[in-house]
C-alpha cells in the first residue's frame, strides 16, 4: 500500500508541474500533461524503472479509465439538446467527414506505401480517423469556449466523428452479436428514463443528502461502462450519451457542475493524460522514424484536406476555420482504445501497436499546440463577469 501512495503522490507532483510549465507557455494543461508523461516515461526507460512507474497497474487504469469517463459525460454534458438541434447539420457533415478522410487515407498508405496487410492497414484507418473528445473538451473548458455555439459545434462534431469509429470498428472487426442489441437496448431505455429518475432524486434528496447527485452519475456511468465493454463497446460512448441526455438538468445548477469538473480535472484526468504520455515507446519511434512520420503526416493532411473546405462553408473567420480544423485533427481515447483492441486480437503487431499509438499521442499534442499558439479566436470569448467567478451558494447569500 505504501507504493501504491507513493507512485501516486509521483503523479501528483508531475501533475502540479505540468500546471505550472504549462501556465508559464500559455499553452494547454492536458497537453502539458502528455509531453511531461512521455517525459518520465522516457526517462523511465532508459534507468530500467518502466515497470516501477505501475502503469498497467489496476488502480492507476481504473483512475485513468475514470478520468476518461468523467471528461467524455462532462463535454456531453456541454452540449444542450435545443442547441444541437440548430447545429446539426453542421456536426453531421464536419463530423463524418472527420471520420472518413483519415480512415480512407491512413488506410490506403499504411496498404500500399508501407506494406501492411489489409487487416492491420483497416485498423491503422480506425484508430487514426479519431479525434480526441478528451483533449478537444479539456481545451474547451480551459480556455472557456465550452460556453459558446462555437465550442458547442466542436464538441457535437468530435462525437459524430468518434461514434464514426466505434461504429466502424464495430462493423469491420467486431461481431454484432445479442450482446450488442441488449447493449443499445439499455441505451435506449436508459434515454428516456433518466431524466426522470434524476429529477426526481435532486428534487427529494439532493439538498437533504450528502453529494447524492455525483453517486448518482458514478453509478449510472460506471454501471453502462461495464454494459458497453460486455458487449464490446467502450466505456465511454455511453458517458457521452449519458450527458447528453442529462444536459438540460446539469445546467440548472452551475454550482453542481463545477464540483464535478474540480473533481475530474484535479484528482482523475491529470492521471489520464499523464499515464497516455508515458505510455509512449520513444525508442521504438527512434528505430525507424520514417514510419511514424508518414502515418502522422497521413492523418494530419487527410483531416485538413478534408475538413478546411467543409468548415469553411460554416465559419467566415481565418482563425476559427483552421482552429476548428486543427482540433478535429487531434487523437487520443479512441485511437489508443483501437489500437489496443487490435493488439489484443492479433490483427497488429506489437511494433505496429506503437506506431499507431505514437502518432494518436503526437496528434494530441501538435495540432492543438499550433491551433492553441497561432489559430485561438480570442475574439469569441467574451470576459468573465464577477458573477461567473462566485459559486452560487454565495450568490444566494448575497
Amino acid at each position: 500500500m505504501n507504493s501504491i501512495y507513493f507512485l501516486a503522490a509521483f503523479w501528483f507532483l508531475a501533475a502540479v508541474l505540468s500546471t505550472i510549465i504549462a501556465n508559464r507557455l500559455k499553452i494547454s494543461i492536458a497537453l502539458m500533461e502528455i509531453i511531461i508523461g512521455a517525459s518520465i516515461g522516457f526517462v523511465a526507460f532508459k534507468l530500467n524503472y518502466t515497470d516501477k512507474l505501475a502503469l498497467n497497474d489496476d488502480w492507476l487504469k481504473f483512475c485513468a479509465g475514470v478520468g476518461a469517463i468523467m471528461l467524455t459525460f462532462l463535454s456531453g454534458a456541454e452540449l444542450n439538446p435545443d442547441i444541437m438541434k440548430t447545429k446539426l447539420k453542421e456536426v453531421t457533415i464536419i463530423g463524418l467527414i472527420g471520420f472518413l478522410a483519415p480512415f480512407f487515407g491512413t488506410s490506403l498508405i499504411a496498404y500500399y506505401l508501407i506494406g501492411w496487410n489489409l487487416q492491420a492497414s483497416l485498423l491503422c484507418g480506425i484508430a487514426l480517423s479519431t479525434t480526441s473528445m478528451a483533449v478537444v473538451y479539456a481545451v474547451m473548458l480551459e480556455y472557456g469556449f465550452n460556453k459558446t455555439e462555437y465550442g458547442k459545434g466542436i464538441l457535437g462534431a468530435c462525437f459524430v466523428n468518434d461514434l464514426g469509429t466505434v461504429i466502424g470498428l464495430g462493423l469491420i472487426f467486431a461481431p454484432f452479436t445479442f450482446k450488442t442489441l441488449i447493449f443499445i437496448s439499455v441505451t435506449i431505455v436508459l434515454i428516456f428514463i433518466l431524466p426522470w429518475i434524476t429529477d426526481f432524486l435532486i428534487k427529494y434528496f439532493a439538498y437533504k443528502t450528502a453529494a447524492i447527485r455525483t453517486k448518482w452519475i458514478l453509478f449510472v456511468l460506471l454501471s453502462m461502462g461495464v454494459l458497453a465493454m460486455w458487449s464490446g463497446s467502450e466505456p465511454v460512448l455511453p458517458a457521452y450519451i449519458i450527458g447528453m441526455v442529462l444536459a438540460r438538468t446539469m445546467e440548472k445548477d452551475n454550482f453542481f457542475i463545477r464540483r464535478l469538473r474540480t473533481m475530474t480535472v484535479g484528482f482523475l484526468t491529470p492521471l489520464y493524460f499523464l499515464r497516455a504520455g508515458a505510455l509512449i515507446s520513444i525508442p521504438s519511434l527512434i528505430v525507424a522514424p520514417l514510419i511514424f512520420l508518414v502515418l502522422f503526416a497521413s492523418k494530419i493532411a487527410s483531416k485538413i484536406f478534408g475538413l478546411y473546405p467543409v468548415i469553411h462553408n460554416f465559419r467566415d473567420d481565418k482563425n476559427e476555420k483552421w482552429y476548428y480544423t486543427l482540433l478535429m485533427s487531434t487523437g487520443l481515447t479512441f485511437g489508443t482504445i483501437s489500437a489496443l483492441y487490435g493488439l489484443s486480437h492479433k490483427i497488429i503487431s506489437q511494433e505496429q501497436y506503437s506506431y499507431i499509438v505514437g502518432v494518436v499521442i503526437a496528434s494530441a499534442v501538435i495540432p492543438t499546440l499550433i491551433a492553441n499558439k497561432f489559430f485561438l479566436p480570442s475574439h469569441l470569448l467574451e470576459e468573465p463577469t464577477l458573477d461567473d467567478q462566485i459559486p452560487d451558494i454565495d450568490k444566494k447569500r448575497k
